[in-house]
């Protein structure tokens, strides 16, 4: 039986593997950290290794665990599929990780524990349906609906960064070729590296962001293209979801003038005569992915 009211949620990226102990009112009562190997054993032994270190800080005792990582389980097969963190496609990561914690664990994509936790208790609280991004290195989204993550029979909803971008302008057409093998796709566009690419310069995302604000014409007009393609993005989310909330996580979701631009930027894109758009900033920022994670399991299930 799992330690009364305490989840463990682990957050699992290309760089770094965080996991969070959580109490029954989601305060995080330890948090740690390490760089992500590259190679799939030495994955499932760095999360293993993390979750019996968080579970010793937090007072120990065998806490449930939730994982939010890139990509999700075929529903078929069992074997992880679209992961950016390639090592895992096509293994039995979530069972693995069973296998190495003597427990059960449940898996989400990272987009999807985004939107769970912003929609418990985060930018879309009270939100029936909650449209949340990830704009960092890559490009995912996670939906809920009445708090709960909308995942399909198939298990792709919401995988929003592999939709080609929308209403393409000549020069975007066809679009640079994707590492999951299509052309054009949204995440190669609204990523950082997207805003980076487009930029052409040696900058990173941040450093265009910089020199946008301190007035660079060039800088300002990466930004302008960057907003116009997100805006289209989420315009053709409008359409088909309509969402109460769009939250937007991730590096690129630091850009203040994206809440002040993309309402009105949306709106000419969605089929509509007026539309009320709402986007907001996470509200747990970078800790949205563990406490998401740690969301999937439900205080119900933990009580004794």
């Amino acid at each position: 039986m799992f330690k009364a009211m305490i989840r463990i949620g682990v957050d699992f990226g290309g760089t770094k593997i965080e996991a969070a102990a959580l109490d029954g009112e989601g305060r995080i009562l330890a948090r740690l950290r390490r760089s992500t190997p590259q190679a799939y054993d030495a994955c499932v032994r760095a999360v293993a290794e993390l979750v019996a270190e968080v579970e010793q800080v937090a007072g120990g005792g065998a806490a449930s665990v939730g994982v939010g990582g890139p990509g999700s389980v075929s529903a078929t097969s069992g074997l992880m599929r679209n992961a950016n963190s390639t090592q895992l496609n096509g293994r039995r990561f979530p069972a693995d990780l069973e296998a190495a914690l003597g427990r059960p664990v449940r898996y989400a994509n990272d987009a999807n524990c985004l939107a769970l936790s912003e929609a418990t208790d985060g930018a879309g609280q009270g939100a029936r349906v909650v449209f949340a991004a990830i704009l960092g290195t890559g490009c995912g989204a996670g939906i809920t609906v009445d708090g709960r993550i909308l995942e399909g029979p198939n298990g792709v909803a919401g995988e929003w960064g592999h939709t080609p971008l929308p209403w393409a302008l000549g020069d975007e057409h066809p679009g640079p070729e994707c590492w999951c093998g299509r052309r054009g796709c949204l995440e190669l566009w609204v990523s950082g590296p997207g805003l980076a690419r487009d930029h052409g310069a040696a900058l990173t995302a941040a450093q265009v962001v910089r020199a946008a604000a301190d007035g660079d014409p060039g800088a300002q007009a990466s930004l302008d293209r960057y907003i116009s393609r997100l805006a289209r993005g989420l315009g053709m989310v409008v359409d088909i979801l309509d969402p109460d909330v769009i939250v937007l996580g991730g590096g690129m979701s630091n850009v203040q003038a994206l809440y002040a631009r993309l309402p009105s930027a949306i709106a000419p894109h969605v089929f509509a005569d007026a539309c009320e758009i709402v986007v907001r900033p996470a509200l747990h920022g970078d800790s949205s992915g563990v406490r998401g994670a740690a969301w999937l399991w439900s205080l119900a299930e933990l009580s004794p």
